[in-house]
């Protein structure tokens, strides 16, 4: 009885092998298949590519152009960039503020001289915190 036993189980395992055997030739069939179809892929792409170059070699006027047009937008970006620079908000603190109000200087540019007049009541402290704002705003060099 037990060389029977040993049998059915050597059979039983002979049948599972089978059915693994047979399970990882279809996943090996799949995978051929992919496999298949990336090489068609990448065929395609290679081909897209060789393409590419054949047309670009073909027409350098029309790199030459592009060249160009790049040129030009990166000049305009330039401008831009130092238009935006001159164009900043030039702020001041509420006491640089009122005390150029009180004085009646207003404006973008002030005069050194009426800078020093507006400048006497205040501390050299205050003179100097507030001479130094103003250069930063641009408002005085």
């Amino acid at each position: 009885m037990e060389h029977t036993e040993i049998i059915d189980q050597l059979a039983a395992a002979a049948e599972r092998l089978a059915a693994a055997a047979e399970t990882l030739d279809r996943v090996l069939g799949k995978l051929d298949a992919q496999h298949e179809a990336l090489n068609a892929k990448v065929d395609r792409i290679v081909a897209a590519v060789e393409d590419r170059e054949v047309h670009g070699e073909a027409d350098p006027l029309a790199a030459h152009e592009l060249e160009q047009r790049v040129a030009e937008l990166e000049k305009a970006n330039t401008d831009l960039k130092a238009q935006a620079a001159r164009l900043t908000r030039k702020t001041l603190s509420p006491f640089v503020s009122a005390l150029l109000a009180k004085s009646g200087a207003e404006g973008e540019r002030i005069e050194s001289s009426a800078t020093d007049k507006t400048l006497q009541a205040p501390s050299a402290e205050q003179r100097t915190a507030v001479k130094a704002e103003m250069a930063r705003a641009g408002m005085i060099e």
